[in-house]
């Protein structure tokens, strides 16, 4: 499964959970913007956006422009009762939610053994995370934290994040900061189990020729649902790659 396909199977996975549907019938959603919230959004519009207006910090080879994939510039969505509401942000948003509402915020990094994700941060005040951590924590907000497995790391992340912490004055203004985010992380492995019951395993990483970051993966289960799997990783592995 390509990085692109696993974008959009997270994708769909979040729009069909259940306490998404529920709060589009009758609560808020906040999507911070970012590559594979830019896929969420998709599905839960039912429609295409031009996905690269919809990201902030994001990571490109070097020497290569992608300025007319990242031209446009798209407000922030908030959903209320399923209907986005005009020039209302997240960081607005977020005093004016309630427990159970949905806060969905993807990660730079997954530590996946420890059920951690982190943020990079260059936003003096913390940027999108910053406005919401406080709300997620003090409303009771329900974090969604979607995440590719090609962004797991080598070792602890909590432990890198202390390291950093300890010395923040050598982290800026050139190096941005680590946050550890809890959550509920969503990657390809959990997408699947919500879409189709299906346990999921990584046994395989990587690949050439625009498979680089790919996921290669295990599906146990009934036979109905390694079927029902196998029906949709062939709907979406043709997905093109983000900016195509």
């Amino acid at each position: 499964m390509t990085v692109a396909a696993g974008k959009r199977l997270i994708a769909k996975a979040v729009a069909q959970m259940d306490c998404v549907q529920t709060a589009m019938q009758q609560g808020m959603i906040a999507v911070g913007k970012g590559t594979t919230n830019a896929y969420i959004l998709e599905e839960l519009f039912g429609r295409p956006i031009d996905k690269g207006a919809y990201c902030l910090g994001k990571t490109t080879p070097p020497d290569v422009d992608t300025s007319e994939v990242f031209s446009g510039q798209m407000e922030e969505v908030v959903f209320k009762n399923g209907a986005p509401v005009l020039g209302l942000g997240v960081k607005k948003a977020a005093p004016m939610m309630s427990a159970g509402d949905i806060v969905i915020k993807g990660a730079n990094a997954l530590d996946y053994a420890a059920g951690c994700a982190g943020l990079l941060v260059g936003h003096p005040a913390g940027g999108t995370w910053g406005a919401l951590a406080g709300p997620v924590y003090g409303r009771g907000l329900h974090a969604i934290i979607p995440i590719g497995l090609e962004k797991q790391v080598a070792g602890s992340l909590r432990d890198t994040a202390r390291k950093l912490a300890a010395m923040p004055e050598l982290s800026k203004p050139h190096i941005p900061s680590l946050w550890i985010m809890e959550g509920q992380i969503v990657t390809e492995l959990e997408a699947l189990k919500l879409l189709t019951g299906a346990e999921c395993h990584q046994i395989g990483s990587g690949g050439v020729c625009g498979a680089e970051g790919a996921a290669r993966l295990l599906v146990e289960g009934t036979d109905a649902q390694v079927a029902a799997a196998d029906a949709l990783i062939t709907e979406i592995q043709n997905e093109p790659p983000f900016g195509e």
